[in-house]
């Protein structure tokens, strides 16, 4: 007899990649499990090819108008991964037993407002797997999943041949200003290697892509805006190395065991959302003493003391160093 889960998390891409070794273990670690997820229908293509996924059930943004199939789909259990008003909804409609994420949102208000360090020394990916801790589920160890359509590879012989024998890809999106890497600094970094590198980002990136193209010594691609979401994570994939802000793309670096090199301005590692199990030479990069870090747990459109010194201070000629240590080792 088959169990039926759901698992919720509406958004976004990083938290979303973030639930699958929830998703992997459960299916293979609870007998007869059938698990389906909801989430919005914009990142239905981040869960679509996953195989330990029987449904995705997607809304736009008329969530109500998803209560009768849900119910009509008689789940067992429902895992709460996100764990807001919204999510309330569907497990007081379903009435199923239910079992939620602590998001330690006060803890993290404690930090950002008072500096009171409080949060666990663990990672989100941990404190999501003991939501289902109760189904003896454990941490296989195998890290995160991501699955790319057949139809969505971006293949390398697709590229200009001077990027068919390596590249580093550039993820400069960000969904706020406060965590992307200053366009100037890329810039810099690009004029300062000697190997190929690859822009990633989404539309709103497109126009800073172009700057640091237009500035570059025609060493530079810029793909952000230009491709989909599949199509970026299979470059990410193919990468030698992976530059990137605190952003969904990275995330999806981490599940490829890639070595990466994350930029951290108003966002902190203790919120517990580092790249999980990345390649071992992985590395972070901030200004740790800064008494205004963090400022906020998502982000700003500018600066609240208008220095940026969480991103500007940020030394280009260490993160040159990495990237010469590493690109072909």
């Amino acid at each position: 007899m088959k169990v039926k889960f759901l698992v919720i998390r509406f958004s976004s891409i990083g938290d979303i990649v973030l639930t699958s070794p929830v998703v992997r273990c459960l299916k293979e670690q609870v007998e007869n499990a059938e698990i389906h997820f909801i989430t919005k229908r914009k990142y239905e293509p981040i869960l679509s090819a996953n195989p330990n996924i029987e449904k995705v059930h997607v809304f736009d943004e008329n969530l109500i108008g998803m209560f009768p199939s849900l119910k009509e789909e008689k789940f067992d259990y429902i895992i709460d991964l996100h764990h807001n008003f919204r999510s309330g909804r569907i497990k007081r409609r379903i009435k199923a037993p239910s079992f939620s994420v602590n998001k330690l949102n006060w803890r993290k208000m404690l930090l950002i407002r008072l500096k009171i360090n409080r949060l666990p020394k663990k990672h989100i990916v941990d404190r999501y797997l003991e939501t289902v801790s109760t189904f003896d589920v454990k941490n296989d160890g195998r890290g995160l999943d991501y699955f790319i359509p057949e139809k969505e590879e971006f293949k390398k012989e697709e590229l200009p041949k001077p990027f068919q024998n390596g590249y580093l890809a550039f993820v400069i999106a960000g969904t706020y200003f406060t965590k992307k890497f200053p366009v100037e600094k890329v810039s810099e970094i690009c004029q300062n290697i000697d190997f190929p590198v690859i822009l990633l980002g989404g539309k709103n990136e497109f126009d800073e892509g172009e700057t640091i193209l237009s500035q570059s010594k025609g060493n530079v691609l810029n793909y952000a805006g230009k491709i989909s979401l599949n199509q970026s994570a299979s470059l990410i994939r193919n990468a030698n190395l992976v530059l990137s802000n605190d952003t969904g793309l990275m995330h999806i670096a981490a599940a490829f065991k890639k070595k990466i090199l994350s930029f951290w301005g108003n966002t902190v590692p203790d919120f517990g959302m580092i790249p999980y199990q990345p390649n071992q030479v992985s590395k972070i990069v901030e200004i740790p003493d800064l008494k205004c870090r963090p400022c906020s747990k998502l982000g700003h459109k500018k600066c609240p003391k208008k220095h940026f010194k969480c991103m500007i201070d940020i030394d280009n000629g260490q993160v040159i160093e990495w990237i010469n240590k590493n690109f072909s080792s």
